[in-house]
């Protein structure tokens, strides 16, 4: 079975030896983001609602690009760089998604790349 690379300028490129995403058959595999705003590669300014809204812009754009959307999310991992946090992950993740929601695991971290205090990274299956 061959992999396609799933790549889009709406949002972050990767900052590292890996793929945005990759789809092999109809699953696919969106790498972690954190809140880079695309266009400038910085981190998004404001509170951790914004910066999780951020991440879940991001990987609806790679969700996009792919042929799917969040709602075909059947796996979502949240890293916190404080888990204090975790009650806004599930304020925002409502704004985002509707039942039946995707399994998630949530994860306390000493930290993430750039400084970020939130990263996700998801599993998709398409329809067939």
């Amino acid at each position: 079975m061959t992999h396609e690379m799933i790549r889009t300028e709406l949002a972050p490129q990767a900052i590292g030896t890996y793929s945005q995403a990759l789809k092999t058959g109809n699953t696919v595999y969106l790498s972690g983001q954190i809140p880079l705003v695309p266009e400038t590669m910085v981190l998004v300014e404001g509170d951790i609602e914004s910066q999780i809204r951020r991440v879940f812009d991001n990987l609806k754009a790679v969700a996009g690009a792919a042929g799917g959307s969040l709602q075909d999310v059947v796996k979502l991992n949240v890293f916190l760089t404080d888990l204090a946090h975790f009650p806004s992950i599930n304020k925002v993740m409502a704004e985002y998604f509707s039942e039946p929601y995707p399994a998630r695991a949530a994860v306390g971290v000493a930290q993430l790349p750039l400084g970020a205090a939130v990263e996700m990274d998801a599993v998709m299956e398409l329809g067939s």
